[in-house]
Order: C-alpha cells, then structure tokens, then sequence
C-alpha cells in the first residue's frame, strides 16, 4: 500500500511539473507573439519610406537577443545566487532538471523545466530590445542598431536582471517587480533615451522658430492592430510570471493576473482618449494606442497583489501620464516617432512607484533605489557604447539617405512601392 501511495505521488508531482511547464512555455509564446506587435506598432507609425527597415530590425533583433541571451545573457542573469553587485561571467544555460531532483527534491524540487524558463527568460530580453527599435526610427544605421542590440542582449539587460531577479543587491534590498515594468521596460526606454540624444530629431521635426511639426505613421490600421496583438502577448509576460499553474492558490493568482492586466489597459485607452479630447479637441488615435500600452506597463510591476478596480486606476494614471510625457518629450525637442521613452519609461516609472500602494511589503525607499539603480546602468552603459558606435562607424545616416527614406538605403527595397511618400 505503501509503494502505491509512493508511486500515486510521484506521478502527480510529474504530472504538476508537465502542467507548469507547459504553461510556462505557452506564456513565453504569448511574449514572443508581443515581437510582432512591436512591429506592426512600428510600421504603423513609422513613414512609408522606412516600413521595410523597421521591420528588418525586428525580426533581426529578435533573432540576435535570442542567440546573445543563449550565449552568455542567460548566465549572467541566473547563474550567482549567491547574490552581490558581480554576477558570474559564464555561458550557455546549464542542464535540465532530472527526475529524481523534481521528485525527490522536497520543497526545493524544480517545477518547471529549466529550458522552458530559458525560454521565458530569452523572449523578455527581445522585448526589452524592441523598445529601442522605435524611439531610434527613421534615421538611424541599421548596422550601428544590431551592433548595439549584440551588447545590449549579451550585457547591459543581463547584469541589471541579475541585480534583480537574479538575486543581486536590489533584490536584497527588497526592490519589487513583479514582471518588468522597471527590469524590461524602463531598461529598453533608458538605453533607447540614451541613443535619441546622441541620434537628434528626424529632419523637419523641430522648425527654428521653436515650432513642433507631426510626422504622421503611414498606417494606423497596422499600429492599431500592433496594439491588440501587444496587449494579447501581455497575458502571458504578467501571467506567466506567476511561474506555476497547478493548485488553487497559483490558479487564482494567475486569474487575478489576466484580470488586472487587462483592467489596466482598458483604463489606460480609455483615460488617454479623455485626455486627449480635452487638450486638442480631438480623439487622437495615437495617444488612445499608447494609452493601452501605458496602463499595461504600468500594472507590470505588480499585476497580483492589487484588485482589479485599483489595477484600473494604476493603468488609467498611466493613460494620463503618457499623454503628457509625450508632449513634454516633443518641447524639449527629443523625438521619439512611436513615443517608446514616454511609455516604456515615465509610465514604469509610475507603476513601480505605484507598487507599495497595494503590495504591504514593497516599500517606496526600495523602489525609488531600484529606479534610481536601473535607469542609471542601463542609461549610462547604453549612452558609452552608443558614443563608441557613433564615433568609430557612426549611427546616423546622412541627410540625403533620410530623405529618400531608410527601406531603399539600408535594404533596398520599399514596403509600398505603389504608394511611395
């Protein structure tokens, strides 16, 4: 009778780990679906002329944090438990859990596979990347571009996760984050401030007299639907970093998740739009997608711990904010086409600042260290290899190849040669 209880056990545990770590791989393939959305969001925005390059750097991009995070980000983001400022500089990402470790490990015993939280892992650092991609849109060299994505991917995301969810110093400290709002999103929004202000604003952007000229996106339907496909991948960046599915208390949780992702998003749309009508008289589409956007970075941070009716308020402040930084980013004449550093970091900045109001053992100090700490290694180490880029092979393309548009330069065809603008 023994044996059979022992065996009946052993089976359910098996059973327990196959369900968490096929929900853990579904979630990584939601966040990776989220690599699409960031490029319909970005060809929508961008200009005809430059819809093909766009897209080149995010399949490209994706591919080459996928390999730099196989090759030695992974390591340096999990691979020091002991925790400290110095993570092990090691490569390639370990062996997988064995039966008798998942069976016989007691409360410590692995329950998911080690590759699939690989997998996980290595689509939040494409992610992070992505921000990039649109802040730098329109006059950048795509070479300089994937040269920064190799360090970006391989180093700089890795060691501020280490720090973090690799039990470093502001995981010691009690920084909090449940999913990235700061670790993924801030982190990308701070690397791609760093390469606007050494990049300067498109041609035309910023008349002498002080004056703010629009360049409208070519495609709003495709923005739009960036946008819905962003916000589907989400359910799997917030739910999936619950990390385990199969009892009720971890069933619940992830429910409590999904809701309030979604509560945010909604609020933040719908804020957005609001305050858009108020400022121009006008429902401007574009800050009512970024809106979505913001209220979902915004709950990022902590998707569990609050209600669903809170998750909408931190996504509907979210929705205000975006608005405002993206006009108060056009007046100090930083350009940014898709509005990246406006969502991706003012926004995460709220909702981690947001996280104590809900979570009791989060603190505003830990916080406001986690900010500070991030922000200043992702800015500053993205802002040296951007200069070194910019002073050995450049990272502007000339005025003339602006003009005529990065598609025909840099890949040599267009995205619309019908409809040419």
């Amino acid at each position: 009778m023994e044996s059979i209880v022992s065996e009946l056990s052993a089976d359910l545990t098996q059973l327990r780990y196959a369900l968490d770590t096929f929900y853990f791989l579904i979630c990584g393939a939601l966040v990776m679906w989220m690599a699409a959305g960031f490029a319909m969001l970005e060809a929508g925005l961008v200009r005809a002329k430059n819809t093909t390059e766009i897209l080149t750097k995010n399949i490209s991009l994706y591919a080459i944090a996928c390999t730099m995070y196989l090759l030695c980000g992974y390591e340096i983001m999990y691979s020091s438990p002991e925790g400290g400022i110095f993570p092990n500089f090691g490569s390639l990402i370990g062996a997988e859990n064995e039966v008798d470790a998942v069976i016989g490990g007691g409360d410590d015993a692995p329950y998911y596979s080690a590759r699939s939280d690989f997998f996980f892992q290595v689509v939040f650092v494409a992610t992070a990347m992505s921000i990039v991609s649109g802040a730098v849109a329109e006059r950048m060299k795509l070479t300089s571009f994937l040269l920064f994505t190799v360090v970006m991917t391989a180093v700089i995301y890795p060691v501020s996760g280490y720090w973090t969810w690799g039990s470093g110093f502001l995981s010691e400290a009690g920084f909090s984050d449940f999913a990235g709002s700061g670790i993924v999103h801030m982190a990308g929004a701070a690397a791609a401030l760093a390469g606007v202000l050494l990049l300067g604003a498109r041609k035309g952007k910023y008349a002498a007299n002080g004056k703010i000229n629009a360049i409208p996106g070519a495609n709003l339907p495709l923005a739009t639907l960036g946008t819905f496909i962003l916000w589907l991948g989400w359910f799997g960046f917030n739910g999936g970093s619950e990390l385990k599915l199969s009892d009720v208390g971890e069933a619940n949780a992830v429910a409590q998740v999904f809701v309030n992702t979604n509560a945010a998003a909604a609020a933040g749309v719908i804020a957005a739009l609001l305050t858009a009508k108020l400022l121009f008289n006008k429902t401007d589409l574009t800050m009512i997608l970024n809106g979505a956007l913001a209220g979902l970075v915004a709950i990022t941070a902590d998707p569990l711990s609050a209600t669903a009716l809170s998750s909408a308020f931190i996504g509907a402040v979210g929705g205000v904010l975006v608005v405002f930084a993206i006009i108060g980013l056009d007046k100090l004449r930083i350009d940014d086409p898709v509005g990246a550093i406006s969502v991706h970091g003012v926004v995460a900045i709220w909702g981690l600042l947001a996280v104590p109001l809900n979570n009791a053992d989060a603190t505003l100090s830990a916080q406001l260290y986690g900010i500070v700490v991030i922000f200043g290694w992702c800015f500053g180490a993205s802002l040296v290899i951007w200069k070194l880029l910019q002073v050995t092979i450049g990272i502007r393309v000339s005025e003339e190849e602006e003009f005529l548009g990065s598609d025909i330069v840099e890949c040599g065809m267009d995205a619309y040669p019908e409809f040419k603008s």
